[in-house]
């Protein structure tokens, strides 16, 4: 199954973007990364709904769509690995995670998502999801591989 991870914002050069760089590395196939960037200087729901319409707009046809949010359901890594598996044996053959901006996502990035996914209660910071993100990714495609890096 191929990974999308759709996200708002471009990173730089730093410790997040080399985790990310690493965990992707050892993935067969490795997740595609798209960085958008509302161009116009808005902000608040105006700034919302334009991200929303370039996230949406950057998901494949057909894919299934994961959209991170700190209201989505938490699971764990063996569930994760399990809903995946699940989307395979669908015949499914792309995913795409959706990262929003600093404000979050717009409620129509909710609705059209085929599950919200949640690190948990806290709040983390959007840049850092992705390397979580591509961690979770990793330990999910060892646990279906029975490969030992996943530990119970």
């Amino acid at each position: 199954m191929q990974s999308h991870i759709i996200a708002i914002g471009k990173w730089k050069k730093g410790p997040e973007r080399a985790l990310f760089d690493t965990y992707c590395a050892r993935m067969r196939p490795a997740p595609i990364l798209k960085e958008l960037d509302v161009r116009k200087k808005i902000t608040g729901d105006e700034l919302k709904q334009a991200e929303a319409a370039l996230l949406l707009d950057a998901v494949p046809k057909g894919a299934i769509v994961v959209a991170m949010d700190e209201r989505g359901k938490t699971m764990g890594s063996r569930d994760f690995a399990g809903k995946i598996q699940n989307w395979m044996d669908q015949g499914r053959s792309d995913i795409a995670f959706i990262i929003g901006g600093a404000d979050g996502l717009n409620e129509s990035v909710r609705t059209q998502s085929d599950l919200l996914l949640s690190f948990g209660a806290m709040t983390w910071p959007h840049m850092l999801v992705r390397p979580l993100l591509a961690e979770q990714l990793f330990r999910a495609q060892a646990i279906l591989a029975g490969h030992p890096y996943h530990r119970d």
